[in-house]
């Protein structure tokens, strides 16, 4: 099983994030964190890096759903999105979502299937969106 559903897209960094931002609307996703691990890793240990965001995507009903079955369910939500740039080609923006079957592979919860096969399905219709729209 993939870690990741992903795109590579031609365009800067920050109409990446606001694509993927809006993808992700689109599908019912909220924005609950932006981390920018690369302007913390300079600010705490004067490490520079690449460009490299990590979104936390909700989209509360799943949420909620995935919750009831499974309390600990939260220790893997959010979604996580990440968005950076690419070490092998500076021109490339790596978009990347939490492949939500993990949830099931890691809770072993059957119950968890259709929600995470939902998640799934909106994750990709949102990566899909960025695949199509033109930079």
């Amino acid at each position: 099983m993939d870690l990741a559903l992903s795109t590579t897209l031609r365009t800067t960094f920050d109409d990446a994030i606001e694509r993927t931002r809006a993808a992700l609307a689109d599908q019912g996703f909220g924005i609950l964190t932006d981390i920018d691990v690369r302007a913390t890793l300079k600010a705490k240990l004067d490490h520079d890096m690449e460009d490299y965001r990590i979104l936390g995507a909700c989209n509360p009903p799943l949420a909620h759903r995935a919750v009831d079955i499974d309390r600990q369910i939260g220790l893997l939500l959010p979604c996580n999105v990440v968005v950076r740039r690419d070490l092998a080609d500076a021109g490339a923006i790596i978009v990347e979502a939490m492949n939500p079957q993990l949830m099931v592979q890691v809770t072993g919860e059957p119950a968890l299937d259709p929600v995470a096969a939902d998640a799934t399905t909106r994750l990709r219709a949102a990566i899909a969106t960025l695949r199509s729209t033109p930079n």
